[in-house]
């Protein structure tokens, strides 16, 4: 399989990754964002989102970069998300990942970013 070659950017600001209870509502807090993602299953709610706007007696991680792929991409297409997280997974960087139906988007902790940065433009991938 050809490894493909993707242009992505950086969401501005700092996210949070948290866990609600599976039957919990969508918290409103999160709606006024202009990126949060929710997904919910039996077991919970999770919902990422700035993390400036999360409540503090919410379950949370904080210090979340969001890397956002230049789609949208068909849904024909595969190994888009395979080829961009491989060459993270491969150095041992974990990820969040959150897909939509036009692209991708990959969670980096800060605290690794920079060291992903650079291992993505090692594998051929481009910052816009």
């Amino acid at each position: 399989m050809q490894a493909h070659r993707l242009k992505f950017s950086r969401l501005p600001g700092s996210f949070a990754i948290c866990q609600l209870p599976g039957s919990a509502d969508v918290p409103g807090w999160a709606l006024p964002s202009a990126f949060f993602s929710v997904t919910r299953t039996a077991d919970e709610l999770s919902v990422v989102c700035p993390q400036e706007i999360v409540p503090p007696d919410v379950r949370h991680e904080n210090g979340w970069a969001c890397l956002k792929l230049e789609g949208p991409f068909p849904f024909s297409q595969t190994g888009i998300l395979t080829s961009f997280v491989q060459p993270l997974s491969d150095r041992a960087i974990p990820i969040f990942a959150v897909s939509t139906f036009d692209t991708d988007y990959v969670l980096v902790k800060e605290a690794w970013i920079d060291k992903a940065l650079e291992i993505l433009k090692g594998a051929g991938h481009q910052a816009i």
